[in-house]
């Protein structure tokens, strides 16, 4: 099909690679989406980091950006609020949904101060206030730092003894650590394109969680789309989503993760705002889903670009 006229979006940097945790999943991911965008008839270079992204655009060379970056430094504002004073614009979220999503413990707090269903959780910043936590949250628990992506630094805890190694594990990553009670039941993911949910995706591994290696790496994660959802259950699913999408507000295009209990009782977990691109990656497994190939999904990621 015809999307357009590439001329419009000028020139293009598409940003990957930076210096988070998520380094490789982003090169990964942008080799996938210059290969689209040569197809696509798109003028892009592909720029390593924002340091030299801001060098280049300070130059006046990019119309616009791609922002394929994951983690701190590209996802959580940083970026944002650095090109919007160029006058540059960017794919996705601006500043203020990019910071509130990135840190998983102020996007739970819009949920529960919106009244959106996540589950409870307790705060640490050492590893010592293990002991604490447990006065208030019994395992199982999931163990998370506060603002990274990828499962990186995460623990599920099973005993009140696996709660202070997990802490001390996260606190490698980062400085606040979330501890959220374990949900029992499903897990899926809702893909948001524009102010669309697109159809959702059930995850199934054999791993005690979706961790790193699910994501990534695995051959055993399942991934059900369709869901096996009847369409009402599943619409109730999506609107929650775009409800959760919308009051940290993101734009653009993003992922929202949740679980739903054994009562059918669905609770909000996170809302990433740049979603991965590899083969692995659910964005475009559920934009295929919905008859979006990934040329015509990273046409329309790049028109959420023309919308600031």
């Amino acid at each position: 099909m015809s999307l357009g006229d590439p001329r419009r979006f000028g020139q293009v940097a598409l940003v990957v690679g930076g210096e988070s945790g998520e380094r490789e999943v982003s090169l990964k991911g942008g080799r996938a989406v210059a290969e689209a965008m040569e197809k696509l008839g798109i003028q892009f270079s592909v720029v390593d980091g924002p340091r030299r992204l801001l060098e280049h655009v300070a130059a006046g060379h990019y119309d616009r950006v791609f922002n394929l970056l994951h983690g701190r430094g590209g996802e959580d504002g940083t970026l944002q609020g650095a090109l919007s004073i160029y006058g540059v614009p960017v794919t996705g979220s601006g500043v203020l949904a990019s910071a509130l999503t990135m840190d998983k413990l102020q996007s739970k707090r819009v949920f529960t101060a919106c009244g959106l269903p996540t589950p409870d959780w307790a705060v640490a910043r050492r590893a010592a206030d293990g002991e604490a936590i447990l006065r208030s949250l019994s395992p199982p628990l999931f163990v998370k730092p506060a603002r990274e992506g990828s499962s990186l630094g995460m623990s599920r805890v099973s005993s009140d003894e696996e709660l202070e190694p997990a802490l001390a594990r996260a606190l490698e990553y980062d400085e606040t650590v979330l501890v959220e009670r374990m949900i029992t039941g499903r897990e899926y993911t809702a893909a948001v394109l524009g102010d669309r949910v697109l159809p959702l995706i059930r995850l199934e591994t054999p791993r005690e969680f979706y961790d790193y290696e699910a994501k990534y790496e695995s051959g055993d994660t399942l991934y059900r789309c369709p869901c096996g959802l009847d369409e009402a259950a599943e619409a109730r699913l999506a609107a929650l989503c775009l409800e959760a999408f919308s009051v940290l507000s993101a734009s653009g295009w993003g992922r929202v993760d949740l679980m739903v209990d054994e009562q059918e009782q669905p609770w909000l977990l996170e809302v990433n705002t740049t979603p991965g691109m590899t083969d692995h990656s659910l964005m475009p497994m559920a934009a295929k889903a919905a008859g979006i190939d990934f040329e015509e999904l990273v046409w329309r990621i790049l028109q959420t670009s023309l919308n600031e």
